[in-house]
């Protein structure tokens, strides 16, 4: 896996999301790739930035299950 780019974060913190909202989305190799809420919940914490690269595995977007 390559580094992303963070283009959109679309929930601010405390946000309740469905399983399947997009959370936010990344671009990597000229793709825009959408992370998606796993599970119901509330968004708890946000780890990174709009125009902020990020690597593989590293947790973005914290979510509580409601």
């Amino acid at each position: 896996c390559s580094p992303a780019t963070v283009t959109t974060c679309s929930v601010p913190v405390g946000a309740t999301v469905s399983k399947g909202d997009t959370l936010l989305l990344l671009e990597a190799m000229k793709m825009e790739l959408p992370v998606r809420a796993p599970s119901d919940g509330t968004v708890s914490a946000i780890a990174c930035r709009e125009g902020e690269l990020v690597q593989p595995g590293v947790p973005l977007i914290e979510l509580d299950a409601v």
